[in-house]
């Protein structure tokens, strides 16, 4: 991969990354990830796609600065990344393990402002902004236990926008969703993207999600040793509509990638376990 020449806002470039938890033993099973490539400029919308456990979250968090890499590059506006900054944020699968239970919605979202010093005007008229945005307006009031899944996932995500990061960090943050409440935050997250036109990085292991919110997506291979193995472009303008010949044409050709990594990756394990032999 090239370097670049000069800083894109925003960008986030990957260069051989890999990610061992086992240093000590010399053998390629011994990598979660390995030689992760990876070019994002400022704005992008873009996916990481791959069954469960391939190394996706792994991925994320290297890129949050939560766990460090092993080896490899890891750029964010051509400066080395190995630590949590504040131009990056997550928004986790469960809105229950980063809401405060004791503070309201409004609180809430307001409690980075008020841990960086903002004063009360204008943490308030943030706060009012981003609470707005997501659709939560009249539920300011409101503690935790009050709210439905779907709303606390919006009180997350008000939260980390109020903070202006330059890139957020998705891990499958509708997973545990009911499914009308999952297509309503697809769309909420499309139309908040494209009114703030942040960096969005997006794990999840459903096609159809990945094809409804992505520009681009990056196919993930099987763990140990998992890789971007290829990148689509998702040309299709938005909204998406899931019932076009478009859509599933290229629904179809993700799932015969994943469905083909996945079958390499369970032939690779019987391999070893089976000393060579299936």
């Amino acid at each position: 991969m090239s370097k670049i020449s000069s800083i894109i806002p925003n960008s986030i470039i990957i260069e051989n990354l890999s990610k061992s938890y086992n240093q000590s033993i010399k053998s390629k099973s011994n990598y979660i990830i390995e030689n992760i490539n990876l070019n994002l400029k400022g704005g992008e919308f873009f996916i990481l796609l791959g069954p469960s456990g391939c190394g996706k979250s792994t991925l994320l968090n290297i890129i949050a600065g939560f766990i460090q890499k092993t080896s490899g590059k890891l750029l964010i506006n051509n400066k080395d990344v190995n630590k949590p900054g504040r131009e990056r944020a997550m928004v986790f699968q469960h809105p229950d393990d980063s809401l405060f239970p004791w503070l309201n919605v409004k609180e809430n979202v307001e409690f980075g402002l008020r841990m960086n010093k903002v004063n009360k005007e204008e943490r308030s008229a943030i706060s009012n902004k981003y609470i707005n945005l997501v659709g939560l307006a009249g539920h300011e009031k409101k503690f935790p236990y009050e709210l439905s899944g779907g709303m606390k996932q919006r009180v997350q995500l008000a939260r980390v926008l109020a903070n202006n990061p330059e890139i957020l960090l998705m891990d499958e943050p509708f997973g545990a969703l009911d499914a009308q409440t999952r297509r309503i935050m697809q769309r909420e997250l499309i139309r908040i993207w494209s009114e703030t036109k942040k960096n969005i990085i997006f794990v999840t292991h459903d096609i159809q999600e990945a094809l409804i919110l992505g520009q681009r997506i990056g196919i993930m291979s099987k763990s140990p040793s998992a890789s971007i193995e290829k990148i689509y472009n998702v040309n299709f303008p938005y909204p998406r509509n899931i019932t076009s010949s478009e859509f599933n044409e290229q629904y179809e050709n993700l799932l015969a990638d994943l469905e083909e990594e996945t079958h390499l990756g369970l032939k690779e394990k019987v391999i070893r376990i089976g000393g060579g032999h299936i």
